[in-house]
């Protein structure tokens, strides 16, 4: 299967896209591996990236479909793969459908997770994360240290990120409702979009997703 996941910050898309990619038997493709990836290994497209992400500017479309069109022609995404972060606009996502047309495929769903605001906002300025081993992350309500601004783990202090406070998280999501949220419409007219209700334990959204593909494919 060929799946774009699409939803807001905070709607869990990449734990979703990895678990989906799992039972799928396809590969994740995600935007943040692939400008890593391509940065790390000193590719043409890594170093074009990097000269504009040095500049705090943001990466332009043609480097990015790039980078999306070269992972996508390795042999393990030829059966199929889950795209996480691309295409993140009109403009992608027209882009895709050109790269797709020219190899005779298409895609199969829109995934969409859909979250509300309310709860987008509650689940990421209430992360909490450890200054020593940033994969140490907590949360103010849905996962609390045994002692207050102390990790579990290595017990490191725990702060709260400048871009997870509330007021940053209110404009990443007018970024998100301006800029992709457009492409659910223009996948919408495809009848490619399958809505996901993203709230709830992480099985049972995952579950929902998987009945939600199997429906659409009947």
């Amino acid at each position: 299967m060929r799946i774009v996941l699409v939803g807001p910050p905070g709607a869990g898309k990449g734990t979703q896209a990895a678990y989906l990619a799992k039972n799928l038997s396809i590969p994740h493709i995600s935007t943040g591996d692939l400008f890593r990836a391509n940065i790390s290994q000193g590719t043409d497209l890594g170093k074009q990236a990097r000269s504009y992400m040095d500049k705090g500017q943001l990466v332009p479309d043609e480097v990015t479909i790039a980078m999306a069109k070269d992972r996508m022609s390795q042999p393990d995404a030829v059966g199929g793969f889950l795209l996480d972060g691309f295409p993140r606009n009109v403009g992608q996502a027209e882009a895709l459908d050109e790269m797709l047309k020219s190899e005779g495929l298409s895609l199969d769903a829109v995934l969409d997770l859909e979250v509300p605001e309310d709860e987008v906002v509650k689940r990421i300025a209430g992360r909490r994360i450890c200054r020593n081993d940033s994969s140490h992350v907590f949360h103010v309500v849905y996962n609390q240290p045994k002692t207050e601004g102390v990790c579990d783990v290595c017990g490191g202090e725990l702060y709260q990120r400048d871009d997870d406070t509330e007021e940053t998280v209110r404009t990443r999501l007018e970024v998100y409702h301006s800029q992709t949220e457009p492409i659910i419409d223009y996948y919408r007219e495809q009848r490619l979009v399958v809505t996901v209700p993203a709230l709830g334990k992480v099985a049972e959204v995952t579950e929902r997703a998987m009945a939600a593909l199997k429906s659409d494919e009947g």
